[in-house]
């Protein structure tokens, strides 16, 4: 039993501290956090333990960042990820995990081929608008539901705006911390909340919120250029990853 414990802490405090990051500012490395935690329990386990400590930690980053947002993309966002949210819970019975790592494997592929093919081409900074902003907005939502994912999509529709690096980690955290407050009755409501993941989840949340401190310094002290070059990276390994792990589930 302890050597087991052991083993699933091991596991599971990287993970919060991943989550924590994400909260920070570094909204990519979060999406590691179910798979990885999945090595050590199952993926809907892995998602209803992480979910207290994004809410939790969620409460840090919207404190950093309660100044630092763009408002026009929150008013658009936000409803329509609420609603992808609850699309999420009324599929919940039917819509696998698999089918949806496809998905979002495949938009945050698309996005940075698209990137890279036109990486030599001046783009001008595309502005906020509601016919995107509500599709990506509710598939963020869906997405986030299902996996903790919401942020490919979410990325597909904001990074083209090219937005200030500390304006988009701000919208980005305040977006995310309405959609994961919005899913905390649907996942106790599924099961997915019990007495025994919350008390798992209460021992990692000091992990998470130093790990959140620490993504707020990294955000403010790496350069705008360098910042999304990461993001960027991080999403289409990401992508790469949940596309393959999603095909070999639905083709194995």
């Amino acid at each position: 039993m302890l050597d087991i414990s052991l083993t699933f802490y091991g596991v599971a405090i990287p993970a919060a501290m991943l989550v924590g990051l994400a909260k920070g500012g570094l909204p990519v490395v979060g999406m590691v956090s179910v798979p990885l935690l999945a090595l050590v329990t199952s993926p809907l386990e892995a998602a209803g333990l992480l979910l207290p400590i994004y809410v939790i930690t969620d409460m840090f980053g919207l404190w950093f960042y309660r100044r630092d947002y763009d408002p026009r993309n929150l008013k658009i966002l936000t409803p329509a990820a609420i609603a992808g949210v609850g699309i999420g819970w009324a599929t919940a019975s039917f819509v696998t995990e698999a089918s949806v790592a496809v998905l979002v494997g495949s938009v945050g592929i698309a996005f940075c081929l698209n990137n890279w093919l036109r990486r030599h081409a001046p783009i001008k900074p595309q502005p906020a608008d509601v016919g995107r902003g509500v599709f990506w907005g509710a598939l963020s939502g869906f997405t986030s539901f299902v996996s903790h994912a919401g942020g490919p999509p979410y990325q597909f529709y904001v990074l083209p705006q090219k937005l200030d690096k500390v304006i988009y980690a701000g919208t980005t955290t305040i977006l995310f911390a309405v959609i994961n407050a919005t899913k905390l009755v649907p996942y106790w409501a599924l099961g997915q909340l019990s007495p025994a993941s919350l008390r798992s989840s209460a021992l990692l949340v000091p992990a998470g919120i130093l790990a959140t401190l620490v993504g707020v310094r990294l955000v403010r002290i790496i350069p705008e250029r360098e910042f999304f070059v990461v993001v960027q990276t991080g999403l289409l390994l990401l992508s790469l990853r949940l596309t393959y792990e999603g095909l070999s589930h639905l083709l194995g």
